[in-house]
């Protein structure tokens, strides 16, 4: 199985309540559907295959905010872990790995 990460990057307008409203709803679809925050307005999740991430591309698609920007890359595990943090450092505070825990 070949991990990847999709990475969704968006600069959406917040000037009137319906472009605030837009914006909390679409940043509610990402965290529903498994996004965890890198930092503001770039969000990521771990993928399995390319039809999951076709799926992703799809819920995106169909949550997308009338005005602003989305954007959305989709990176390989190894290519995600050598990331560099030139300020700042990573917060653990959400485990994202590819790891699964059961508890019977």
């Amino acid at each position: 199985m070949r991990f990847m990460r999709v990475i969704v990057f968006f600069d959406l307008p917040t000037e009137t309540n319906e472009d605030r409203r837009n914006y909390r709803l679409f940043r509610k679809a990402l965290i529903k559907n498994g996004f965890i925050m890198l930092q503001e307005s770039v969000y990521c999740k771990l993928i399995t295959s390319p039809s999951v991430e076709q799926s992703v591309k799809n819920m995106i698609m169909k949550n997308k905010p009338p005005n602003g920007l989305v954007q959305m890359l989709t990176v390989t595990e190894k290519q995600f872990s050598r990331m560099e943090y030139i300020v700042g450092e990573s917060k653990n505070e959400v485990i994202d790995n590819a790891e699964r825990l059961i508890v019977l």
